[in-house]
């Protein structure tokens, strides 16, 4: 645990150092121009771009018709709006109904860049940068909106966003994945699926070919529970070049030769050995068949996977995980 912490000591001192690049380095020059920019200001770590994930936003401040800045928070806005109206939203519309004001929201995706640490899978940083950008959504007070998560977030219809400014980078996090790791297990009685995983790369050939971090990154989340004790959460990510895992071809009931070929183009499309047992778990590319045909062609003696990739998909048809 001593280790865990002093990992996250380390990771907040990199994290000026992060902050500055990322206000330097304009979104239009690419992750590319970013990692450059990274790997002046920290020539210490080798920053590689693994990922990227758009297609999100969080809700953001208020303008006016001008453009004039009324508030960076809308929610804590209208928290605040409404308890001086004694939670009356109605009260609330007819106070501005004569001011047109405007939600933002900040647009954006998350890239994930990751630095070797050490020679185990799980000992790499992994940092999260966004590239975001300000738009003005939708009018405020418009359409008699019935409860507070309408006024602030209506879904479907709306003007169409307005770019408020350029896209920006914004640091966002910055953690060393064993050590995150080490957290949850101090937390929680039995390994998270996330443990096993990493566990079975290193005992199955994916991790005597490759660096776990060459080709996943863990999204993760931490918010706490009822008794205010922090939960976390760890969904692994592939970081295919193409963006989605190249499909698996073989039918239901496939075994033998037919299913080996299948198999061997699956691991030579994704660039190492046992992807495909890693993406049944983690992107539902393979069907569960798979591993109980490897496993029976295996006892029948044909044996096309080494016999600690076996003993790994065999550990998993005795106690079965998703990640």
């Amino acid at each position: 645990m001593k280790q865990s912490l002093a990992w996250t000591e380390y990771c907040k001192s990199l994290a000026p150092a992060i902050v500055e690049s990322c206000a330097k380095v304009p979104v239009s020059g690419g992750p590319g121009e970013l990692v450059r920019a990274l790997g002046q200001a920290l020539p210490e770590w080798k920053f590689r771009h693994a990922l990227s994930r758009g297609g999100w936003y969080r809700l953001g401040g208020i303008v006016d018709a001008d453009g004039n800045r009324i508030s960076d928070e809308l929610e804590s806005w209208v928290e605040q709006e409404l308890a001086r109206r004694d939670g009356d939203l109605g009260r609330l519309a007819d106070d501005f109904a004569g001011q047109t004001l405007y939600a933002t929201r900040l647009v954006g995706q998350t890239h994930y860049l990751v630095g070797i640490a050490g020679d185990g899978s799980d000992d790499f940083l992994q940092l999260e940068i966004e590239d975001l950008q300000e738009m003005r959504a939708h009018r405020l007070f418009a359409g008699d909106p019935a409860s507070v998560e309408e006024l602030v977030d209506p879904r479907g219809g709306g003007e169409r966003p307005q770019p408020l400014g350029l896209p920006f980078y914004a640091f966002r996090r910055l953690q060393h994945i064993g050590a995150l790791l080490r957290r949850m297990l101090a937390r929680q009685p039995e390994p998270a699926p996330i443990h096993r995983m990493i566990d079975d790369w290193d005992a199955s050939s994916a991790g005597h070919a490759s660096a776990y971090a060459n080709h996943w990154v863990i999204a993760t989340r931490e918010h706490l529970d009822r008794y205010q004790q922090p939960v976390f959460r760890a969904q692994p990510i592939p970081t295919l070049a193409g963006g989605d895992p190249p499909e698996f071809a073989a039918a239901a009931g496939t075994s033998g030769l037919a299913l080996h070929g299948a198999i061997a183009r699956f691991d030579r499309e994704a660039g190492y050995p046992m992807a495909w047992y890693f993406h049944m778990l983690g992107s539902k590319a393979v069907p569960h068949w798979v591993a109980r045909s490897v496993v029976e062609d295996a006892l029948a003696g044909f044996a096309y996977l080494p016999q600690r990739d076996v003993e790994v998909v065999r550990s998993w048809l005795h106690r079965p995980y998703a990640v």
